[in-house]
């Protein structure tokens, strides 16, 4: 149990990938603190995880208002005495189709939910990590981070602007030991998909096809990307910072062996990889 005596706060831990975290974190050994804005599916994954780990303690709030995370944070700190592990899991896919057609709140909507979200979490649960001398803070990001992914802009971009904030706040609290890292999960069938197909055609005529065919197949067993973030949020991952790793593509299982290799490389991260023969000028 590599987690035993450790306190995770993840959000929207009710449903979906967010209720495997919240598991395979419990049989680790941590006490988990989970949220959701549903409070029937809170009081059902509640009922479901129980007995699993040592504690869960399930939280009504919304990570896009900030007074709610305040209070979210307040109080899991009050019942725990710290956060070790925030995992900020909350998202939504939010408007589809062209962006011109987008309704203008459902995408900020989206990117407060997705992005914002993320920030008010690590802005509350972050000193308290930092008085600590130690922490983890795992992102969790996904389609359109790396590549276009067009008809879901709001989504991508949210997504995309999370591993960068992860880049970011991993370099700001280096210093801290504290850990920040992103995680795409890959295709795991969620709610999210059943919108797709709702979507229809706005969801662009590929990709309908695509998720139909990833439906069909019973796509990624969410214990797969739970299992990453339960090793990002380990101490067998202390060296490993700033990085956007795939739960699916990345050999993660095999990181351990090759710590100084993955500290240096720009492999696991957004940045543009410049031939060793081309120098950059700005001039």
């Amino acid at each position: 149990m590599r987690l035993r005596d450790r306190v995770a706060l993840v959000t929207g831990g009710s449903q979906g990938i967010g209720k495997a975290i919240v598991r395979r974190l419990l049989e680790e050994g941590a006490r988990v603190a989970f949220c959701g804005r549903n409070i029937q599916h809170l009081k059902a994954a509640a009922a479901e995880l129980s007995g699993v780990g040592p504690e869960c303690f399930p939280f009504q709030a919304d990570v896009g208002d900030p007074h709610e995370v305040e209070k979210l944070a307040r109080v899991t700190l009050e019942r725990f005495g710290r956060i070790d592990i925030l995992v900020n899991n909350a998202g939504i896919y939010g408007p589809i189709g062209p962006a011109w057609e987008n309704d203008p709140r459902h995408w900020q909507e989206t990117v407060t939910t997705n992005l914002v979200g993320a920030f008010l979490l690590c802005r509350a649960v972050v000193p308290a990590m930092i008085r600590a001398g130690r922490g983890k803070i795992i992102n969790m990001s996904g389609g359109g981070a790396a590549t276009p992914f067009p008809r879901f802009t709001a989504y991508a971009v949210s997504k995309a602007a999370l591993v960068r904030f992860t880049e970011t706040l991993a370099v700001e609290l280096a210093d801290h030991n504290i850990q920040v890292n992103a995680v795409a999960p890959g295709f795991v069938a969620t709610r999210l998909h059943e919108q797709t197909l709702e979507a229809g055609q706005k969801a662009g005529a590929e990709f309908l096809r695509k998720t139909r065919e990833q439906l069909a197949q019973g796509g990624v067993d969410p214990a797969i990307p739970a299992a990453l973030v339960a090793f990002l949020a380990s101490e067998k991952a202390d060296r490993i910072t700033g990085k956007f790793i795939s739960s699916i593509w990345d050999n993660w299982a095999d990181f351990e062996s090759h710590l100084d290799e993955i500290a240096k490389t720009d492999l696991y991260t957004l940045r543009r990889i410049v031939p060793a023969d081309r120098g950059m000028s700005w001039k």
